[in-house]
């Protein structure tokens, strides 16, 4: 997929959410984030005939919290989510790391090739990244007001998430398979 419409259906969901919330608060943000969000899903099916891993359950979070948050009027639903999500990430990741599994080399083993000590210890990486996620998401949407939590799911766990995600090469490098590192 052209990597702009791919950054288009990633991010469009989040810009459209924080529009919305400038305009008409967070509630109804939460509404169109949810229509967005099925828009962006439909997009990725129909132009790859599948849809990844991490935005379909991202997705199903969105609904069944941002129904949440709709029926019952209360935004404190759509502010667990993250929490709720990334929790579950580092949960999968560190429980397949008791089992000696590496769910994280299932899903993007293809793109990035590593060893299996490489897979490990990005696995353990991801898995604390996500702990840590779920913690921020927790202090801020407790402690600040809506739309700094807003501000910081939009502005601030994009970056967070491409700066950590760039601070992973160094290993992704040292961890290639001999076959690759010698091409």
């Amino acid at each position: 997929m052209n990597p702009i419409v791919k950054l288009l259906i990633e991010v469009g969901p989040l810009v459209a959410f924080f529009i919305a919330n400038a305009q008409k608060g967070l509630i109804w943000a939460t509404g169109v984030f949810m229509v967005a969000i099925a828009i962006s899903l439909s997009i990725n099916y129909a132009l790859e005939k599948r849809i990844p891993t991490l935005p379909l359950v991202t997705g199903v979070f969105v609904m069944v919290f941002g129904g949440l948050t709709l029926y019952l009027n209360d935004a404190t639903f759509i502010k667990l989510k993250p929490t709720i999500v990334n929790s579950l990430f580092a949960a999968i990741l560190f429980g397949g790391l008791a089992f000696r599994k590496s769910f994280l080399k299932s899903v993007l083993g293809e793109v990035f090739p590593l060893t299996d000590e490489g897979w490990r210890i990005m696995t353990f990486r991801w898995a604390c990244f996500f702990v840590c996620l779920a913690i921020a998401n927790e202090v801020v949407w407790r402690n600040f007001s809506d739309d700094t939590w807003v501000n910081f799911k939009v502005f601030g766990l994009m970056p967070i998430t491409m700066i950590f995600s760039l601070a992973q090469l160094p290993l992704m490098n040292k961890y290639k398979p001999e076959e690759e590192a010698a091409s």
